[in-house]
């Protein structure tokens, strides 16, 4: 996908190839899906003994297909609408619907598609474990379709850190170390503050960046309610605090990770400051979500290898 790929021009004649399919996914976006099941097995690990390896893969697959799906809804309802155009410094392969001449009910039926799949493997755990991942899986849901759908989208409004927060980064971990460790418990929660504002920051990142397409679109996100200056202060008090976090988790509850948080301030630093200078404006977006999303990886594992330990 080159930058002469021609904008869509809404004739819809390509069929939605599976190199199609899995650019609506958007696999580029999923380590705020696969983090926060990582945190919640080293948790389990950490405070069990034991994993259920197999049952570990199954969720960390439902929830890249949670993730895929929201992607997927995304796409479809930003297109819809009009908000996404070729003049938007996205990759052409972020912006399916926008460079190829797609149906956008294929789109659709896709992330219906995910969705469905996802939760019918998670029948699958719930007929293993019990209801409890099923209740957080469908408030997972609904603000999945919230998110993106509806007269007054969460998208438009300046919730959509926080809601990606919650759900990607605490849900999922709450449901899962329910799920592999067989104990329902809020402090699964607290643990997993540092995927909460890591997923949060990866929709910062994007809003950030945006602001004068939202602007135009008439989205009332947080950073175009704050201005582009006061929402990287903003941005930057959350990377101290992800750290701090995660500092103050593992010397808490598992002191024995204490020894790995040398060697993340080692690996995270240089990926943070990289961070930390993007002007976080729209020439920058592309190269500030490949930013975010690596920090989010390598904070993520070293947090992890911490919990184990």
């Amino acid at each position: 996908m080159g930058s002469h790929t021609k904008p869509n021009s809404r004739g819809a004649t390509t069929p939605l190839s599976p190199r199609l399919a899995l650019q609506l996914a958007a696999p580029h976006t999923w380590p705020a899906a696969i983090m926060p099941v990582l945190v919640a097995a080293a948790c389990a690990l950490a405070n069990t003994g034991s994993l259920d390896v197999g049952m570990a893969w199954l969720l960390l697959l439902i929830c890249i297909l949670m993730q895929a799906s929201v992607n997927t809804f995304n796409d479809y309802f930003d297109f819809i609408k009009g908000t996404d155009t070729a003049e938007d410094n996205v990759e052409a392969s972020d912006s399916v619907l926008v460079y190829n001449d797609v149906n956008p009910r294929s789109a659709l039926g896709l992330a219906i598609g995910f969705l469905t799949v996802a939760f019918l493997l998670g029948l699958y755990v719930v007929w293993k474990t019990g209801p409890v991942p099923l209740v957080i899986a469908l408030i997972g849901a609904v603000i999945v379709v919230m998110y993106s759908g509806g007269k007054t989208p969460l998208s438009y409004l300046p919730v959509g850190e926080a809601v990606s927060g919650i759900v990607m980064g605490g849900l999922i971990p709450l449901a899962c170390y329910q799920v592999l460790s067989g104990t329902f418990t809020f402090m699964a929660l607290l643990w997993a503050t540092p995927t909460i504002i890591g997923v949060g920051l990866i929709m910062m990142t994007n809003n950030t960046c945006d602001i004068e397409k939202d602007i135009e679109a008439s989205r009332r996100t947080l950073p175009v309610l704050l201005g582009r200056e006061k929402a990287r202060t903003l941005y930057h008090a959350l990377m101290v605090v992800w750290v701090l976090a995660i500092l103050a988790i593992v010397g808490i509850w598992f002191p024995r990770g204490i020894v790995v948080l040398p060697f993340l301030a080692l690996g995270c630093y240089p990926l943070m400051m990289g961070l930390w200078k993007n002007p976080l404006a729209a020439p920058t977006r592309i190269g500030a979500m490949g930013q975010i999303c690596s920090v989010n990886v390598a904070l993520g594992a070293f947090y992890a290898a911490a919990l184990l330990l």
